[in-house]
Formats: C-alpha cells, sequence, structure tokens
C-alpha cells in the first residue's frame, strides 16, 4: 500500500479579509477606549445636569447616560465575543452603537440651550463630544457619513439658533469641518493599507492553493509512476517468460496451455491497469467527456452478472439479480453514458467476485423514493473496517488485509464514484469486517425516457455484421511498426484489405491517388499528426474527402477533441482490440452508406476489453 505524505496546512482558515472587514475590525479596536473617554466624562455630564431646569429633566439626563453607557458596554462584549460575525450586521451594530452618543450629544445641546449662564460652555461641550464621535467612526467610511451629522446636528442648530452664538457656531463649525476632513483622510489611508493587506491576503491564498496543487500532481505522478512499475514489471516479467519459452529460448520447453493462459491474463490485467490510470487522470483533470442516452439499467446489470457468473461459479460462490417490482413495472430509463456506467458495475461486480472466498453475491436493483435508481452490489466477502473503506476509495491506495496477492492499481473504487459524480449519481459502500460489503451505486432516473429494445439493439447489430461482411479497402496512417502490424492483423481478420503509410503525409498522398472505404489515422505521427492529416483529406472534397476517418489516439482528451473537430468521424482508443475495431469499422460502414438515422455525431469508442 502506497504512503501518502502529510499536507501541509499553508491556507488561512478564513478568506481574504475585504477592506470593509479589516475597517470594522480596526473600529471595534477602538470601541474600549471610546468607553473610557466617555466613562471619564461622565463627572462633566453631571456638571451639566446640575443646570437643568427640574429635577426631572436632571435625572433623565443620568438615566440616558447611564442606558447608553451600558448598552455601549454591551455591544463592545458582543464584538469581542463575535469576531467572526457576518460584515454587514457588525456594521449595523457598530453604526448604532455610534448613534446612541451622537443622541447623548443632543440631549447634552438641548439641555445647554436652556441652561442660562452655562450655556456656551455647555454647547463647546457637546461640540467637543461631537468630535469625539467623528474620530471614533473614522475606520469606517459608513459610520463616519452616517454618525457626523447625527451627532453634529444637535450642537450646531442650538448655537445656530440664537444670534448671540452664531459666531461660536461658525468657529465649532470650522473646527467639526476640519474634523471630518482629517477623519476622511485618516480613513483613506486606512482603506489604503486595508487594501494591500487584503491583496497580500489573497496572494497567499494564491500561493498557498498553487503549492498544494504541484503537491498533489508530484504525488499523483509519485503513486502513478510506483504503481505502474509495479504493476508493469509483475505483467511483462509473467508475458516476457512464456514468450521466450514459445520461442525456444535458452533451451526451454514449449509453454503449456495453462502458462498461455496466465500469460493473456497478465496481460488483460496489465491492459486494466493502464487503462483504469488513464481514466482516472482524465477524469481528475476534468477532460473525461461522456455520452447521454437513455438505457436500461436492470438489463445491464443482468448482462453483467451473466458475465461474471462462469469465474464466480470456479469459485463456488452463488452469484443473482434481484429487482424490485415497482422498478420492473415502471416506465423510464436511465439518461447516461452506458459505456460508464457498464464500466462502474463491471468493476463493482467484479470486486465483488475477485474478493469473495465464500458465500454469495448479490446485485439489488430498486426505484427510490428521491427519483433515483440504486443499484446495490452486496457480497459475503472479507469486508472491511470504516478506516479500510476510506482508504478503499482513495487513488492509488489498496488495503493490505484484503488485496495481498490480487492484482491491481487502487484505483477501481476511486474511478468509479468520479464516473458516478460525472454521470450526476453517487456511490457509496457499507462494509463490516466478517460480515461482507454492500456498494451502491444511485443513478438519477428519468420515468419519461425510452431506453432502447433489444429488437431496436438486434437491428443496428444486424446492420453492423451487415457492414462487416462487406470487404472494405482500409489505409492505415501509423508510425509505429508494431501498432500498424497489430490493426493490419485485426482487419485482415476481419476480412478487409489494408494499405499502410508511414506518416501523415503519405496518408493525404495515397488518399489523393487511391480510392479507400476507410481510414485509420494515428493520433500524433512525424510530419503531420492526426489531426493535420484528417483535415488535409477533408480539405480535398469530392470522394476522397468524404471516407469515413477513424482516428486512433493514445487516450488523451485534448488529441480526442482535435481530431473530431479536424474532420475525423470516430476517435478509436489505444491499445486497440478485435472487438473495438471490429465496432468502430462497423459503425463508420453505417455513417458511409447512411444506415444511422438522424444526423451523426462524432463519437469516442471505448475499449472495453
Amino acid at each position: 500500500m502506497l504512503s501518502e505524505p502529510p499536507i501541509p496546512k499553508l491556507l488561512p482558515q478564513r478568506a481574504s479579509l475585504s477592506t470593509l472587514s479589516q475597517s470594522l475590525a480596526a473600529q471595534r479596536k477602538l470601541l474600549p477606549y471610546a468607553l473610557a473617554v466617555f466613562a471619564v466624562s461622565l463627572p462633566v455630564f453631571v456638571w451639566a445636569g446640575s443646570f437643568a431646569n427640574n429635577a426631572v429633566w436632571m435625572t433623565a439626563s443620568f438615566a440616558i447616560f447611564a442606558l447608553n453607557w451600558g448598552m455601549f458596554y454591551a455591544v463592545e462584549n458582543w464584538l469581542r465575543l463575535n469576531p467572526d460575525a457576518d460584515d454587514s450586521r457588525l456594521l449595523r451594530v457598530q453604526i448604532l452603537s455610534g448613534l446612541l452618543w451622537a443622541c447623548a450629544v443632543a440631549q447634552i445641546a438641548a439641555l445647554a440651550d436652556a441652561a442660562g449662564p452655562a450655556r456656551d460652555p455647555l454647547l463647546l461641550m457637546a461640540s467637543a463630544g461631537a468630535i469625539i464621535c467623528l474620530f471614533f467612526s473614522a475606520p469606517v467610511l459608513q459610520a463616519l457619513l452616517i454618525i457626523t451629522p447625527a451627532a453634529a446636528a444637535g450642537p450646531l442648530l442650538a448655537l445656530f439658533s440664537n444670534p448671540a452664538s452664531r459666531d461660536q457656531g461658525l468657529a465649532v463649525w470650522g473646527a467639526m469641518a476640519l474634523a471630518m476632513s482629517f477623519c476622511l483622510i485618516v480613513n483613506r489611508m486606512m482603506r489604503g493599507q486595508f487594501a494591500m493587506a487584503a491583496e497580500r491576503e489573497r496572494l497567499i491564498l494564491e500561493r498557498g492553493a498553487t503549492l498544494e496543487k504541484a503537491q498533489k500532481l508530484a504525488r499523483s505522478k509519485t503513486d502513478i509512476v510506483s504503481t505502474l512499475s509495479h504493476e508493469i514489471r509483475n505483467g511483462l516479467n509473467g508475458v516476457t517468460h512464456v514468450l521466450a519459452a514459445a520461442a525456444g529460448l535458452g533451451g526451454r520447453a514449449a509453454p503449456s496451455r495453462e502458462q498461455l493462459g496466465a500469460a493473456l491474463t497478465a496481460a488483460n490485467e496489465l491492459i486494466a491497469v493502464l487503462n483504469a490510470t488513464l481514466d482516472s487522470e482524465t477524469a481528475d483533470s476534468g477532460r473525461l467527456t461522456l455520452d447521454a442516452q437513455p438505457y436500461d439499467p436492470v438489463r445491464l446489470a443482468r448482462e453483467l452478472v451473466l458475465l461474471n457468473r462462469p469465474h464466480a461459479l470456479a469459485k463456488g460462490l452463488e452469484i443473482s439479480v434481484h429487482v424490485d417490482r415497482e422498478l420492473e413495472a415502471a416506465p423510464g430509463a436511465v439518461i447516461g453514458d452506458v459505456t460508464r456506467a457498464r464500466q462502474v458495475l463491471s468493476n463493482l461486480i467484479s470486486n465483488a467476485v475477485k474478493y469473495t472466498v465464500r458465500g454469495r453475491i448479490e446485485a439489488r436493483l430498486e426505484l427510490r423514493q428521491n427519483g433515483r435508481i440504486a443499484v446495490a452490489v452486496a457480497d459475503t466477502g472479507p469486508g472491511l473496517s470504516a478506516s479500510e473503506l476510506a482508504t478503499a476509495f482513495e487513488p492509488f491506495r489498496r488495503v493490505e488485509r484484503t488485496g495481498a496477492g490480487i492484482p491491481g492499481a487502487g484505483l477501481g473504487l476511486s474511478l468509479a464514484r468520479q464516473l458516478s459524480s460525472l454521470m450526476g449519481g453517487d456511490l457509496v459502500g457499507q462494509s463490516a469486517v466478517g460480515v461482507g460489503s454492500c456498494f451502491t451505486l444511485e443513478l438519477p432516473w428519468e420515468p419519461s425516457a425510452v431506453a432502447m429494445r433489444e429488437a431496436d439493439e438486434s437491428n443496428t447489430a444486424s446492420g453492423q455484421s451487415q457492414g462487416l461482411q462487406r470487404p472494405m479497402r482500409v489505409l492505415v496512417a501509423e508510425d509505429d511498426g508494431l501498432n500498424a502490424a497489430m490493426l493490419r492483423a485485426i482487419l485482415e481478420q476481419l476480412g478487409h484489405q489494408v494499405v499502410h503509410a508511414q506518416n501523415g503525409r503519405r496518408a493525404v498522398e495515397l488518399a489523393g491517388a487511391c480510392d479507400f472505404d476507410l481510414m485509420m489515422i494515428d493520433g500524433r505521427m512525424p510530419l503531420m499528426d492526426g489531426a493535420q492529416t484528417a483535415a488535409a483529406i477533408r480539405s480535398m472534397g469530392g470522394t476522397a474527402g468524404g471516407v469515413p476517418i477513424i482516428a486512433v489516439i493514445g487516450g488523451d482528451a485534448e488529441e480526442a477533441r482535435e481530431c473530431l473537430n479536424a474532420g475525423a468521424d470516430t476517435v478509436l482508443r489505444k491499445p486497440v482490440t478485435v472487438g473495438g475495431v471490429a465496432r468502430a469499422v462497423a459503425d463508420s460502414a453505417a455513417r458511409s452508406r447512411g444506415a444511422l438515422a438522424g444526423p451523426t455525431q462524432p463519437r469516442l469508442e471505448e475499449q472495453t476489453g
């Protein structure tokens, strides 16, 4: 089992702070000082209250001050205990707390206006209180713009209401204007600093994300190299040993049928590992494309159980399918990529057969109330603990207790979950050590969809087989001699004639000079790659420009997209198989005869072995 190095926690817990968040934090730090200033002002307020006309007004003044001070203390304490509150909520609370003292300043101004000889000193004190409110509101621009007029209104109205104090009012107006200008300058400087701090936080986040992505890529490459080197070495050693015996090297006896079967199994396991690795990397990078069409999951599950039954019976296991009655009678189908769904279910069922030593395996299908179909594959295998189950879903990780001696890359469940998510579904697992495991695939169910029936499929297969019966002249453009020989052998086995071109330029020359029924072009060639070759052939026009083209690629989604955009009809992924080539050729033959009804779309032909 591959070990995974820990990821350093470089990313901050919170996202980059905005300018408003930092402004609110700065003002929150000033609130205790504001509280202290107003507490020190209490004797002055008591002295001002002594000039009230009656005891009721004086008592009310003291009550207003005490209430404001208590509420302000509660606000300050709440802000200290809730530093992560929503910015809009913090802004409202801090503005309201500033307006409390603006109201207190207005009350002092109203009291001073009727204080007789002490009127002017008290109004100047009220003006000083308003300027104090301005100062403590300076960090937040919204609070400064709202609290300033509210705090300055009381003293200024009282000063300008009496002709004798208008000169003082002008002086106070100037002082407040100067204080407001100073506060705006301070606010502007602070917002500049906050913007730079926010940009610094953003850069730190980006750097952390980039570093984490680089570390993930490095781990992925390390896991791929480690896994493939182990699996490839084991598989190729067995195949090489059998081939050496077959060639008579070293005086070895000819391999037995059992040895040949073991070598074939090792080669197939190796191809499966390579395909799973390519699919996982393509899905992880978001370049995996799906072909959506309605299909019957019940029939798909029954086919896969039937396919795995010989292996299960050879191990003495019972394997069966149970379909809920409601699902049997329900109209509809699953709309998705049937090839990928087959890949997921095949992995679940083959895993159950592979890891179960005794007992039974059952695939249960039911239609759930959430409008999704559930396919559960349960077995009586060794079972997994909670930590082992989590490990089983991680890429390139295998459970040593259950996977010892069984080949694989540790990508089956991880890739199955990725494919399930891409199809709009989900894959979950339940397991208990010594009891067994149950993996459930959920897919969206569409009641109005109609899956292709058996008669339609048999007609399509019949049409394809008829296309295979007619010999075709095929141009194979392939620079690799081994791949070209393999394609030639498969095509000739299917009854077709093959002409080989070693590069794209030669393929274009042959396409212009000879008549071909089909062209198979490698995606990566010298002189002209597959996309350039397909584009050049399509630009010829006439019969040559309309010949069906199959692009044979190495599995890269970008390479497939380039070939399809250049004019290829079908993309066939390496390593090719007899079944895959036969399907691609039959499909191309049907396209050339117009046997496929409606507008056709370029497609990716997957290899299923």
